[in-house]
């Protein structure tokens, strides 16, 4: 990589493509998502590697709810089972692990893996790993608001609703990469990609390779961001 100033500070992931991965091997939808646990932990230990501060995950949506009770039921045991049993993981990586997404709307034991896994890597220093579960970008904004206007704001200003994130020293994005060939947000982060810049992978999330990843770190470095100014001779914006 050229430098760390040209580096993103935070890249946020929409891991798509398990099930069709599974299927195109005839296998089911479960194993899938086995696999894109695998994937998942390979590509945050290449961003601690490269020293990127905050990875986020889109983990489980609030959308999801709609799938299969088979199938949500796996993903909730999955996510369960691999807090868990990852901390050497996160140990060795000095990862720090966070959450966003409506805690109470998941199932009790699931919440109190979350919040041993925040409590136990708190004092991590190196990248922050932020899970989103149960998370929808239109519900965080109005459970932000919500926040805002219980604490007695009558008019509310931008500050308000970053203060009242789920996560609020959480950066903007800088980098969204979507695997698995669809060109859509799918209600994440919506808030925080205002100025992100956006790769799209054909890619199915299991098959997703530390080589692609540094490919798309690459690429996100030699753009030029401008933030709706216009460009100097340096190549800043101004």
């Amino acid at each position: 990589m050229d430098s760390a100033s040209t580096l993103p500070k935070h890249v946020a992931i929409i891991m798509d493509g398990n099930g069709r991965w599974a299927q195109q091997r005839g296998r089911a939808r479960t194993a899938g998502h086995k696999e894109g646990l695998e994937a998942a932990k390979r590509i945050v230990r290449a961003a601690a590697d490269l020293g990127i501060k905050y990875v986020t995950l889109y983990t489980f949506s609030t959308e999801n709810w709609k799938r299969t009770q088979d199938e949500v039921g796996y993903l909730m045991g999955l996510i369960k089972s691999h807090l868990r049993a990852e901390f050497e993981f996160y140990k060795e990586n000095q990862i720090r692990v966070q959450h966003i997404g409506d805690l109470e709307g998941l199932p009790k034991d699931v919440q109190e893996e979350i919040v041993n896994a925040k409590k136990d890597t708190e004092n991590f220093t190196g990248t922050t790993c932020v899970l989103a579960i149960n998370y929808g970008s239109r519900d965080e904004i109005t459970r932000a608001a919500n926040k805002a206007i219980a604490a007695g704001k009558s008019r509310l200003e931008e500050s308000d609703i970053s203060l009242n994130c789920d996560l609020p020293e959480l950066p903007d994005v800088d980098l969204l990469i979507r695997t698995g060939g669809e060109k859509r947000l799918s209600n994440f982060l919506l808030w925080q990609t205002a100025y992100a810049e956006f790769i799209f992978s054909d890619t199915l999330w299991p098959d997703y390779s530390v080589e692609e990843f540094k490919k798309d770190i690459l690429d996100f470095e030699n753009r030029n961001r401008r933030f709706g100014g216009i460009e100097n001779k340096k190549g800043a914006a101004k």
